[in-house]
């Protein structure tokens, strides 16, 4: 009977427990990683889920998602578990200061973490002052990193001195050593092993004490919306970087041939995505600034004939300003690939080969329309006049003035040209 009872209370408990939402967090961790777990955690808190899973495959990110990420964990009324999962999976730099700052840490068998690392976010300097000056910098960084990690660590009750490490020198934890160093909690080779595992423990979320019972609770995998992989899409610094272009180069094409509103459309709605993007991603504004004058250097080369100059140092600082449009170009997953900049240059570059060729030919034809034109074209009498009367010249009919008599059908020569009058004389 005592077992009977034992079962139903197991299996009520079971349909009482609260759902569980497990939440991927793979690759780059970025704006719209950040973006899509704050809402994750946001909705759990008010649908009565019980226990949020991070599971974990990132190889870093950017640091102000990281935090982003952290601050949604550390104000979250509902406990959060970070699961580094399948096999095989990681939580590099970013993705192990998350784990820390998380009320349950986890592991899958066969997964690492560490290196964290904070990356280097200055150019190199080639003077010794400059040089001392990075180093200043660097240091600055990696002393913030080590305190924030610390501070969650401390929090959390887990291995604040391997956490420094990790900080300071790159180090790396398999699994099993993570466990024995109680930097996680828990091996678990999938999400119900962990649920199992996790069941009774107590934690402290949003400053009250929750038992957790999820051993039998409904796992239900949360999948990026719209929003998130909007977010995804334009936030890659590629795609915010062809939206700059694509944007300039409409307005500019409006603004040469007035009327046409599409290429206005296009553009104003490329250049405001584009602004959004920026806002969301680590920018170097002088880089910005660098593109928009290069390519206003390029246009203005094929208005005003300087045979390269305008064009070529409009070439150089859009490259140059390319290169330093993001600044944390160490950041995996968040950098302008290479190929794409040498690619739009190159694109450029032959505009302007194209334009400079079309002012150099310009250049040496000859004139065909204008004052200059007219002077020394031949023409035909139209008709028999003395003093003035109408001639063809150039296939159009024209007023001429002569100073001796002219019979129809005699041959012309312009020798001047005032308003829409000609002065001619006959062909000897």
């Amino acid at each position: 009977m005592r077992v009977l009872v034992a079962g139903l209370l197991c299996w009520a408990g079971g349909l009482l427990a609260a759902p569980v939402a497990v939440v991927p967090l793979e690759g780059a961790i970025g704006p719209a990683t950040a973006d899509f777990v704050r809402r994750s955690i946001e909705h759990a808190a008010t649908d009565g889920t019980q226990l949020v899973v991070l599971r974990i495959d990132t190889p870093g990110g950017l640091d102000t998602a990281m935090r982003e990420i952290i601050k949604s964990i550390l104000a979250s009324p509902v406990p959060v578990a970070s699961y580094v999962a399948p096999s095989g999976a990681r939580a590099a730099s970013a993705g192990t200061f998350i784990l820390y700052a998380s009320h349950i840490a986890a592991m899958a068998p066969g997964t690492n973490l560490g290196a964290a690392s904070p990356v280097a976010i200055m150019g190199g300097s080639s003077d010794k002052d400059g040089k001392k000056s990075e180093d200043t910098m660097m240091k600055k960084v990696t002393n913030d990193a080590v305190a924030y990690i610390r501070g969650l660590a401390q929090l959390r009750r887990r291995n604040a001195d391997w956490a420094e490490e990790a900080v300071r020198e790159g180090a790396s934890l398999p699994a099993d050593e993570a466990l024995k160093k109680k930097v996680i909690d828990i091996i678990a080779p999938d999400v119900p092993a962990l649920l199992r595992a996790v069941e009774g423990k107590t934690v402290e979320a949003g400053g009250a004490k929750r038992t957790l019972h999820v051993a039998d609770a409904q796992a239900t995998e949360l999948v990026p919306d719209w929003r998130t992989r909007f977010l995804g899409i334009i936030t890659n610094p590629s795609v915010a970087y062809l939206l700059i272009l694509v944007g300039a180069y409409a307005l500019l094409f409006e603004f040469m041939n007035p009327g046409l509103v599409m290429p206005g459309v296009v553009g104003v709605i490329a250049l405001l995505i584009a602004a959004y993007a920026l806002h969301l991603l680590p920018v170097n504004y002088a880089g910005l600034a660098l593109i928009f004058i290069g390519i206003g250097f390029m246009v203005a080369e094929a208005f005003l004939p300087t045979y390269g100059s305008l064009g070529i140092g409009g070439l150089i600082a859009f490259v140059l300003g390319s290169i330093m449009l993001i600044e944390d170009t160490n950041v995996p997953g968040f950098e302008i690939p290479i190929a794409l900049i040498g690619g739009v240059a190159a694109a450029s570059a032959g505009f302007l080969i194209f334009v400079i060729g079309m002012l150099v030919r310009s250049r040496s034809r000859p004139v065909v329309s204008g004052r200059e034109h007219m002077i020394g074209a031949s023409g035909e009498a139209l008709e028999d006049f003395e003093g003035e009367g109408w001639a063809r010249v150039h296939g159009e009919s024209w007023r001429v003035r002569a100073r001796g008599p002219v019979r129809r059908g005699e041959r012309l020569r312009v020798t001047a040209m005032q308003g829409l009058v000609l002065t001619v004389e006959v062909e000897r």
